[in-house]
């Protein structure tokens, strides 16, 4: 079996307050069409964690719906990417469901990793969370992307 190039996710949870209005970002670069498209949603009152795995969760959906099979997931949340790594034990009860959910939709890839990367590297997707906390988009919505 061939795999098909890798697609590149960055995502982005955002929390004014913690907890307090949160939205998430998610960027998209896919590497067959070379095409790249960005979403945002509004999750009402919640902590920075739960945006920031809910980014994960809708990435790996989106994902999944524009026919990627191998997948590496960029976040500036190191915790994130720590305890889906297995690094970090996931200590904080309300993350442990995100966590099994999040751990259950990597497995339908043939490939997926999710790393952390510098804030620096992760503007359009920190942009976008910001935004869907601004409009208050309640679903999860594309956006026209501004490179």
């Amino acid at each position: 079996m061939t795999k098909s190039p890798q697609c590149e996710l960055f995502v982005d949870g955002a929390s004014r307050g913690n907890p307090g209005p949160a939205g998430i970002g998610i960027f998209l670069r896919d590497p067959q069409s070379g095409k790249t498209r960005g979403w945002c949603q509004y999750l009402g009152e919640t902590t920075n964690n739960v945006a920031e795995y809910t980014a994960l969760l809708r990435a790996l959906e989106q994902a999944r719906t524009h026919g990627c099979d191998s997948i590496i997931v960029r976040t500036d949340s190191q915790l994130l990417a720590r305890q889906i790594s297995g690094q970090y034990r996931v200590r904080q009860p309300h993350l442990i469901p995100l966590h099994e959910q999040a751990r259950s939709l990597m497995r339908l890839f043939f490939d997926c990793k999710v790393v952390h990367i510098p804030r620096e590297q992760n503007k359009q997707a920190d942009k976008l969370a910001n935004r869907g906390i601004d409009v208050r988009a309640e679903q999860l919505a594309e956006v026209l992307i501004e490179l």
